[in-house]
């Protein structure tokens, strides 16, 4: 079990090397190898067979507080090559960026990635709530500024024209 948790952190340190050296497909396959080595030690997610074979041994607090530290940030930085890479697979990065704000609500990056990724979806009310989530926590972040303004234009933009349809059907 320490041995897989070793391995993963190790997997993990390659793909952040790999982010900085801008070889994302490289960085995402080595965060996907330290989540596999994690597969099944995460006491908190259900066996995918239960009752078969022998139970491992239960983590100790603080090998699974690597355990989740490691598999968050792991779908962090998955949810920050994605955006790298072309064509983005928003649907991807917005289940990354949800799977780390499962453990982690308050983690700015997430919020910011997931508003993103909900922005490029076309639901604006959504990627609104993210991005202003991801304001409060990081006030005079450029991006996030952009892609909340951005937002805000989609939804006035939307709300003129809907108010538009209901005056033509019932004006």
């Amino acid at each position: 079990m320490e041995k897989r948790l070793q391995e993963a952190q190790l997997f993990k340190e390659e793909g952040n090397q790999r982010y900085r050296e801008g070889k994302y497909r490289d960085a995402v396959s080595r965060y996907h190898r330290a989540l596999l080595q994690l597969r099944g030690l995460d006491p908190s997610l259900p066996s995918p067979i239960p009752n078969l074979g022998p139970e491992g041994p239960a983590l100790t607090p603080e090998q699974e507080n690597i355990l989740h530290t490691t598999q968050t940030d792991c779908y962090n930085n998955l949810a920050a090559c994605l955006l790298q890479m072309e064509p983005v697979n928003y649907e991807r990065v917005r289940e990354y960026s949800q799977k780390v704000l499962e453990r982690q609500p308050d983690n700015a990056k997430a919020l910011y990635r997931a508003g993103v990724a909900f922005f490029h979806l076309q639901d604006y009310d959504q990627a609104r709530h993210y991005l202003l989530a991801a304001i409060n926590r990081q006030p005079k972040d450029a991006n996030v500024r952009r892609y909340l303004q951005l937002t805000q234009s989609e939804l006035s933009s939307y709300h003129r024209k809907e108010k538009q349809l209901y005056l033509g059907m019932f004006g």
